[in-house]
């Protein structure tokens, strides 16, 4: 049985990692079946997911930046919708203290700030004063050169415990930790190879880890898949992540990752 605390709630699954589903109350996120309204956060829970993950902001690369006070305005009915009708774990893909805020008024349980807490140091503070849960990402322009797997990642598990140790002396409890490599976040498709294949260092940390593979370009590279043919390749790198550790799965396919996730606790 895997436990994981989440804000005041402790949830628990028999399955070898929680699924996380996306919600992208955006225009222009990658991919087009993501975006929506309350329709789609309702589809989500509907099917299923362990943790709903809403988004006001694209950030795919190229992005252009919208006020936090657009962000609410997008994310703030999909909150109230889902609290209507589930208790579900909600968690916030934002970068502003202000769009937070606005979120855990409406029940939100989780941050996950792409930046780790560099776009906004109100963040932490905020998280820590409230309990929330946090989730810290290896992000844009923190890759340098490197060699070898083994460089990108030490590079990356190095950045991510210094920002954890942030997270910590900011007063954000250690169980409320969880740690994202960033695939996809300025990183080569080499580099994001090597990170998934090596994602049982990465889970060695102390803190759990999550994985947010779906449909990204590292899998269409590997797949020669467009975005809409991705669902195969993100599962298999998936289980694969799962075997090394990850305890989280970002996903935009719930039912099908979930349905893989069933049969892999009879198999593995």
């Amino acid at each position: 049985m895997l436990e994981l605390t989440f804000g005041n709630k402790k949830i628990s699954t028999d399955r070898h990692a929680f699924v996380m589903g996306i919600v992208n109350a955006t225009p222009d996120s990658f991919f087009s079946k993501s975006r929506g309204g309350v329709d789609k956060a309702l589809e989500v829970l509907d099917n299923g997911a362990d943790i709903i993950d809403i988004g006001g902001e694209s950030t795919r690369p190229g992005f252009k930046e919208i006020s936090a006070q657009e962000e609410i305005k997008r994310i703030s009915p999909l909150i109230k919708a889902i609290r209507k009708k589930s208790d579900v774990v909600i968690s916030i893909d934002t970068r502003k203290k202000e769009v937070m805020q606005a979120a855990f008024d409406l029940g939100a349980d989780v941050l996950n700030d792409v930046s780790s807490f560099e776009s906004d140091s109100n963040l932490a503070s905020f998280a820590a004063k409230t309990g929330i849960s946090v989730i810290l990402m290896h992000g844009y322009n923190k890759t340098e050169e490197h060699e070898s797997d083994e460089n990108i990642t030490q590079s990356v598990e190095k950045y991510l415990l210094e920002r954890a140790g942030y997270a910590v002396g900011q007063g954000i409890k250690k169980e409320k930790i969880i740690l994202d490599p960033g695939i996809g976040f300025g990183k080569t498709i080499e580099e994001n190879i090597s990170l998934i294949k090596n994602a049982d260092k990465l889970n060695n940390t102390g803190f759990p880890l999550l994985m947010a593979l779906s449909r990204k370009r590292v899998i269409g590279y590997m797949t020669d898949r467009a975005v809409e043919e991705r669902l195969t390749g993100t599962i298999t790198a998936d289980l694969f992540s799962v075997i090394k550790g990850a305890k989280i799965l970002r996903v935009h396919d719930v039912k099908e990752t979930i349905d893989s996730l069933n049969v892999m606790k009879y198999l593995y």
